[in-house]
C-alpha cells in the first residue's frame, strides 16, 4: 500500500480532483487527499497525501502559500481572471512605484470579500452556481492575512507578476482585482503558479506526466512524518509502543512539554503526540491498524 506525501507540479486545465483521480489508479491507493485546492488555470505545488498519511491533511491546509500571480491591469471580469467574461476595459497610466505603493495597502492582516465564482456556500448554495445563473448575492468579508507581497517583474505597460505569500483562504484573484479597483483601472489576474504550500516547494515536486510514466511511482513518496520535522522525536519501548496502540495515555518522567514525532524501536512513524505533565497523549496516530 502506497503511504507517503508525494509532491506534484500541477499542470494547467487540470482540477485538484482530477490529479488526485489519476493518482488513485497510478499508486493502487484509494485513500487520497490534498492539502489546498488550485483552480484549474493555476499550476503550481499541491502536496498529495496518501494512505495513512491523509490524517496530516487537517494540519498542512492550515499553513502559509506562496505563489507568483499574474496581474493585468486595465480589465475587469466575471471571475476576477481571463477566464471570465469581460466587464470594462480602461487605458493604464500605472507606474510600477505607484503600483508598489498600492501593494503595500494589501500587506498584514486585511478584510476580503470572497468572489461569486467560488465554491463558498451561501444559504446551502455554491456561489458559482448562482454566479452561472447571473446572480449575485452579498458575501460577508473574511480575515486574511497577506505576509508578503511584492512586484516580481513588469513585462510591459499592463501586466506585472507579484509574489505573494499569504494566509489559508486568501483568493489571490479577488487580490488582483482589489488592487486594480484601488488604482482605478481595474485588474485581473491571467496566471497563478503556486511555489510552496504546508512547507514544500516548487524545487520538491515532480510533473504529474514525470509521476505517471515513473516505473515505480512509490518510490517519489516522503514519510508523512516530514511535515512534522520541527517537532523533536521520541521514541517509545516495545510496550509503549502497544500502549500508544491502544490508546493509553503514557506516563514520561522528564520529559519536557511540547509535541513530539513518536516513533517505535524499528523506526516506524507512530503519531504525532503531546507530552505536558509528563504525560504523553497521541494528537493523531500514523500507524497501520
Amino acid at each position: 500500500m502506497a503511504n507517503g506525501i508525494l509532491i506534484i507540479d500541477k499542470p494547467m486545465d487540470w482540477t485538484s480532483m482530477d490529479v488526485c483521480a489519476r493518482l488513485r489508479r497510478c499508486m493502487n491507493e484509494r485513500r487520497i487527499g490534498h492539502a489546498g485546492t488550485l483552480d484549474p488555470m493555476a499550476t503550481g505545488v499541491l502536496p498529495v497525501f496518501l494512505g495513512r498519511a491523509t490524517r496530516a491533511v487537517e494540519f498542512a491546509t492550515e499553513g502559509e502559500k506562496e505563489y507568483v500571480a499574474g496581474l493585468r491591469l486595465g480589465v475587469v471580469t466575471d471571475t476576477q481572471d481571463t477566464t471570465g467574461t469581460v466587464l470594462q476595459t480602461t487605458s493604464v497610466s500605472v507606474t510600477r512605484s505607484q503600483l508598489e505603493t498600492v501593494l503595500m495597502q494589501f500587506q498584514g492582516a486585511i478584510q476580503q470579500i470572497p468572489p461569486m465564482y467560488s465554491a463558498i456556500k451561501i444559504q446551502g448554495k455554491k456561489l458559482y452556481e448562482l454566479a452561472r445563473k447571473g446572480k449575485e448575492v452579498e458575501r460577508p468579508p473574511r480575515s486574511i492575512t497577506i505576509h508578503a507581497l511584492t512586484i516580481e517583474e513588469q513585462l510591459n505597460e499592463t501586466d506585472f507578476f507579484l509574489r505573494v505569500r499569504c494566509s489559508k483562504g486568501t483568493y489571490v484573484r479577488t487580490l488582483c482585482h482589489d488592487i486594480g479597483q484601488v488604482l482605478g483601472c481595474g485588474g485581473v489576474m491571467f496566471s497563478l503558479r503556486r511555489t510552496m504550500a504546508a512547507g514544500f516547494s516548487l524545487e520538491q515536486s515532480h510533473p504529474l506526466s514525470y509521476v505517471l510514466e515513473h516505473p515505480d511511482p512509490q518510490s517519489l513518496l516522503i514519510g508523512v512524518d516530514s511535515y512534522f520535522s520541527k517537532y523533536p522525536p521520541l521514541s517509545v519501548s516495545p510496550s509503549q509502543e502497544k500502549k500508544i496502540r491502544n490508546g493509553a495515555v503514557l506516563s514520561f518522567p522528564s520529559t519536557p512539554n511540547g509535541t513530539y514525532r513518536v516513533y517505535g524501536q524499528d523506526g516506524t512513524f507512530l503519531a504525532l503526540s503531546r507530552v505536558e505533565r509528563e504525560h504523553l497523549t497521541t494528537i493523531k496516530s500514523f500507524y497501520e491498524v
